[in-house]
């Protein structure tokens, strides 16, 4: 999942993890927040640290679906290339992309940690949406707008269209 901060990613991504748990599958979310915390830590939001960033993220996903765990990343991806080389590492044919398409008025609004204050008050350089760039996904499966859909519509619209690339 992609989309900007505050599109509701992250609670996309546990609620899904959720449902899939709830049919016995093997889950694992990676949220690019608790990734930050640890695994890419000291990352920050230059070009290069972004790319650093995907590219972890996307090895360890690839690790874990390789032990049939069903991977749900929620990430800021900004652009088509970053996306791209994500694809490339995890495998295709393990790789759908949902794009969390929430306007960036409404996501602001949301913003519960700041960020977009410090952003446009120049304080927090590099922020996307604000001072760099984030392109529509060209290669998403559905654009979801958590600002028309509930979380439940939105889980229920990505439970049925991958339940059947499963095993349940």
């Amino acid at each position: 999942m992609t989309g900007y901060s505050g599109s509701g990613k992250t609670t996309l991504a546990y609620e899904l993890e959720r449902r899939l748990h709830e049919e016995g599958i093997l889950t694992k979310v990676l949220d690019g927040d608790v990734l930050r915390q640890g695994i890419n830590k000291g990352l920050g939001f230059s070009t290069e640290d972004r790319t650093e960033n995907i590219r972890r993220t996307a090895e360890l996903a690839k690790h874990l679906v390789s032990c049939g765990v069903v991977v749900i990343c929620s990430l800021i991806t900004p652009t088509n290339q970053l996306r791209l080389m994500a694809e490339n590492i995890i495998g295709q044919q393990h790789f759908i992309l949902y794009h969390i398409s929430t306007p960036l008025d409404v996501c602001e609004k949301r913003d519960v940690k700041g960020h977009y204050a410090k952003a446009r008050s120049g304080e927090l350089k590099e922020f996307t949406g604000i001072s760099n760039p984030f392109e529509t996904p060209i290669n998403a499966i559905y654009s979801i707008d958590t600002s028309k859909l509930s979380v439940k519509e939105s889980v229920v619209m990505m439970f049925d269209d991958i339940s059947p690339l499963l095993v349940i």
